[in-house]
């Protein structure tokens, strides 16, 4: 089977299954060896259902001869975030506490998506409990187009499995960028929803107030498609007329200190793309942003203390040092800095809603560096970079796209983030589209190079950093 058709998009593969000239069981096979090959180098799965995914396909195969069309998803291999409950699946969390919990119902996101008629190849790897860290025991999963560097966090198994070919899409998590970040690094299409737009019924909180579930694709069509399966609900994405739209220029205090030289060349030449295609640039500012961090980390530390404290009772030894000190930490946050964080959010929300007022959407890098070797604590410094651009959009809930456009001098993606107002993604998704088509961003990982690194047993390289 031609190769190519791990990176064909969504809407391609469907057309190919309903002239009959492959098959869901095809496809799935082919998809099942490629994680075989080249998920070691990668360790982008925990879990691989080759049973049931094979039995899947089967279904969808005799469901689309017999003429019963489930839609666009149907047949189309995808990934969960294994902290997302699947019926008679264990979920690991990527953690020994509280781990393997088996599903029973199984998340609403994923119910949709199999009622859509996706086929689920099996679980992604993530930072444990999505919160900044790896543990030991299951390890990094490493960057397609450099496996010596992380693919990010939390989401980094979703979306390096997708950067990879393994899968069409995959489901993430997002509570302060776990979902823009790996996109960002893996050079796919992530995006974060409007708060709530995407049930969490079923998915292992970590901040219930910040938490959001979304899609990880190679384009923005294939990530309309699965945000149209993940919720059940129809969705029309069409690409953005970028004449006169109007584009505000986040300017994000200290960006100066994280911003990479050739991400700022890759943003810089967006903005030269959108004037010269009609667009109303301008800069715009958000008084005290720099305060957003603060208040997203003095919202996530209690509450995930709270959710894992019976957890953190019994069975304490199961989590990584780095994600028990974190735990604990956060049983130290007053009740009066969490109220305080939680005033700031309603006055970041007032400000971003008079924001929206004059323009359309916001840019802005989704990471000021590409991929480094490995994911920053979340409380440090460079965690505070890393979180620079995305972190304000968990707080206030806004919808937040990241895109591809450009590759470094070393062979790395960078990102660039959309943002439009609440329950616009769609508007996210279309001019991303948009911009998709401006900056054609049509590279694969070296599969070779993962061959040769699973080959050599390079599976966790970075294991063992908690």
């Amino acid at each position: 089977m031609d190769g190519d058709i791990h990176f064909g998009s969504i809407a391609a593969l469907g057309a190919a299954y309903r002239t009959g000239s492959i098959s869901p069981t095809e496809v799935v096979r082919a998809s099942l060896d490629r994680i075989a090959r080249l998920d070691p180098a990668l360790n982008s799965f925990i879990t691989v259902l080759e049973a049931e995914s094979l039995a899947q396909a089967e279904t969808a195969a005799r469901e689309l001869k017999a003429g019963h069309d489930r839609g666009p998803l149907h047949g189309v291999p995808i990934a969960i975030k294994d902290l997302i409950d699947m019926a008679g699946v264990p979920t690991t969390f990527a953690s020994r506490a509280g781990s393997p919990r088996m599903g029973k119902a199984g998340a609403a996101l994923v119910r949709n998506l199999k009622q859509a008629g996706a086929v689920t190849l099996g679980k992604t790897n993530l930072l444990e409990y999505a919160y900044g860290a790896v543990h030991p025991d299951f390890g990094q999963t490493n960057n397609p187009w450099d496996p010596r560097r992380t693919s990010g966090g939390s989401s980094g198994g979703s979306a390096a499995a997708v950067a990879a070919g393994l899968c069409f899409a995959a489901v993430g998590t997002d509570t302060g960028g776990s979902i823009r970040i790996p996109a960002s690094y893996c050079g796919v299409a992530g995006l974060k929803p409007s708060f709530g737009r995407v049930s969490l019924d079923g998915i292992q909180a970590l901040s219930p107030s910040l938490d959001h579930g979304g899609p990880l694709a190679r384009t923005c069509a294939d990530a309309a498609l699965m945000l149209e399966g993940m919720t059940g609900t129809p969705i029309h994405v069409a690409r953005a007329d970028l004449a006169g739209l109007r584009i505000g220029i986040m300017q994000h205090p200290g960006a100066e200190t994280f911003l990479q030289r050739e991400v700022q060349a890759h943003f810089d030449q967006v903005i030269r793309d959108l004037n010269r295609a009609g667009a109303k640039v301008r800069p715009i500012q958000v008084p005290d942003l720099e305060r957003a961090r603060d208040a997203l980390i003095a919202i996530i530390e209690p509450e995930a203390s709270l959710i894992h404290r019976d957890l953190l009772r019994d069975e304490p030894a199961g989590f990584c040092d780095i994600t028990r000190a974190q735990l604990e930490a956060g049983f130290g946050v007053s009740a009066v800095d969490y109220l305080n964080a939680l005033q700031l959010r309603e006055r970041f929300t007032g400000e971003f809603q008079r924001v929206f007022e004059s323009i359309d959407a916001i840019l802005s890098p989704s990471v000021p560096w590409v991929a480094p070797a490995e994911d920053p604590p979340v409380g440090g410094e460079e965690g505070a970079g890393e979180m620079m651009y995305s972190g304000v959009y968990n707080l206030v809930g806004l919808p937040a796209l990241s895109i591809p456009c450009g590759m470094t001098s070393e062979g790395l993606p960078s990102g660039l983030q959309i943002v439009t107002r609440w329950h616009m993604d769609e508007r996210a998704l279309s001019i991303g589209l948009a911009l998709e088509a401006a900056l054609p961003f049509d590279k694969q990982p070296l599969q070779v190079e993962l061959q040769s690194w699973a080959r050599r047993g390079h599976r966790n390289p970075w294991a063992g950093n908690c």
